[in-house]
């Protein structure tokens, strides 16, 4: 962890000690070829030792690839996804000077979108790897049968705890996958799914998370689950205005931690107090 991860556990753990609430962590491993085990362990030393206290058992997302599976078969049978085998080189080719989703991926062209039932039976029987796409269209339309046609949106908690109505949109991300090729999950199905099953009330998380709430209210209410509260708390960024990360060389709690630092010092540093 570095310091912008520890500002995002520490608003986290203050806001359920503040309202009498659990303070959940949770292993977010659905990408299992670049998870370690030496990894999760430092997370959970440098949390202690910023004298944050969890919930146990930690919910590990590698292990539930069922339920997520599962969710997305629900999806799938109101017609709401649709296999696309179309690879990344290919996507970025035929998108190529189009608009980009939140995270500057191209949104999806629609490659794939109108395969025949029988050609997709064929491609499937040959083996080819895909993903599966949601319908943004159909899914949009379901949302709102389901809102009774009431705009979809979520509250947002300011950095004073007040409320406010966001409207979500989540037509900026297209057709969004929702199973990944390479695992049977993908982030917004799994933490929406997880979220539900943790009966999590409060979502704290970095202003850059902050349009991954369009797609994923969208799947919660055509899944039924229910809506949390969202606080998307300000974010570090170093001299030049990057957010900070461990791959850009920003230093990590375990060497300010032998390099004689406190966990006061660390909460002075990022603003806490």
């Amino acid at each position: 962890m570095h310091l912008g991860h520890a500002l995002s556990a520490l608003v986290g753990f203050d806001m359920a000690r503040r309202l009498g609430g659990r303070f959940l962590v949770r292993v977010e491993d659905i990408d299992v070829a670049r998870c370690s085990e030496e990894h999760i362990t430092g997370i959970f030393e440098d949390l202690a030792w910023l004298g944050i206290s969890w919930e146990e058992p930690v919910l590990r997302q590698s292990q539930h690839f069922a339920v997520y599976s599962e969710a997305a078969q629900w999806l799938e049978a109101q017609g709401l996804l649709y296999p696309c085998f179309a690879s990344r080189s290919e996507i970025w080719e035929a998108a190529a000077g189009g608009p980009l989703d939140p995270d500057g991926a191209p949104i999806y062209p629609g490659l794939h979108k109108t395969l025949s039932k029988s050609e997709i039976e064929e491609r499937i029987g040959r083996g080819e790897p895909f993903a599966l796409r949601l319908d943004l269209e159909r899914a949009l339309e379901a949302a709102k049968r389901r809102l009774d046609g009431r705009p979809l949106t979520f509250t947002e908690l300011g950095e004073s705890g007040e409320p406010s109505i966001i409207e979500a949109r989540p037509q900026r991300w297209g057709d969004t996958v929702i199973l990944r090729k390479d695992v049977p999950a993908s982030y917004h199905l799994a933490v929406v799914v997880d979220d539900a099953r943790q009966a999590v009330t409060h979502v704290t998380r970095g202003r850059d998370l902050f349009e991954a709430t369009d797609i994923q209210r969208l799947l919660q209410v055509l899944l039924g689950l229910p809506e949390p509260l969202y606080h998307h708390h300000r974010l570090l960024t170093d001299g030049e205005g990057r957010k900070l990360a461990k791959s850009a060389g920003n230093t990590g709690l375990s060497s300010l931690r032998a390099g004689g630092v406190s966990p006061r010092d660390i909460r002075a540093r990022i603003g806490l107090g």
